[in-house]
């Protein structure tokens, strides 16, 4: 079996590669349900929806929030660290995805993002793909190859891999995605943009619900 320190080389080696990206979340994108911390790293849940300005950029459907950042092209990575306990979706998507109404998050509509629902691990391809981690993330990279059409997920724990999407071809724009399930998650917080998260343990319990 390859050790711990050897996938956490590999990862050293891959953020080398790429540049830190400086996430913080669009406040217009947000769900009503979704609150934001001042710094604009944080999102958590609320059990009562925010009474929040329309806006055509707001989600209104699922509860998921944006990153301010726009990629169209370049290689950029970003680090994504849990509470306790949490369940969500992360990744990246078109800009100009649907907001409002029926959402599929899948590539075929402009979504590549993994999953962590009830417990288990899903990478939200169609149909989607179920993920058997060697370990739980507190956690977890993302790595985006605009170019090369390449969206990578790491466990930044111990760095193994978690999933690649298979490779597609990017047009526009792409944001960072987050969303957050229900009032059983707690909340997510992005790193600061050198890419490094607190040195902190989390002990997550499995959630229970769906």
């Amino acid at each position: 079996m390859v050790g711990s320190h050897v996938y956490l080389l590999l990862v050293d080696w891959r953020k080398e590669e790429f540049k830190a990206a400086n996430v913080t979340l669009d406040a217009e994108t947000a769900h009503p349900a979704l609150l934001l911390s001042e710094e604009g790293r944080r999102v958590s849940w609320q059990a009562r929806c925010q009474d929040l300005p329309s806006s055509p950029q707001r989600f209104t459907s699922i509860p998921c929030v944006l990153g301010q950042l726009h990629i169209i092209s370049g290689r950029y990575f970003w680090e994504v660290e849990f509470g306790d306990p949490c369940s969500w979706d992360l990744g990246v998507c078109r800009d100009n995805i649907t907001r409002t109404g029926r959402v599929i998050m899948s590539p075929q509509n402009g979504f590549w993002a993994i999953r962590f629902y009830e417990g288990e691990y899903w990478a939200l391809t169609s149909p989607e793909t179920h993920l058997t981690l060697r370990e739980k993330p507190f956690i977890v990279g993302v790595f985006l190859d605009y170019e090369a059409g390449d969206v990578s997920f790491y466990n930044m724990t111990d760095g193994s891999h978690i999933f690649t999407f298979p490779q597609n071809t990017f047009y526009g724009v792409l944001r960072p995605l987050f969303r957050l399930w229900s009032s059983e998650s707690s909340f997510l917080t992005i790193c600061p943009g050198e890419g490094e998260c607190a040195d902190v343990v989390i002990h997550m319990s499995t959630p229970h619900e769906k």
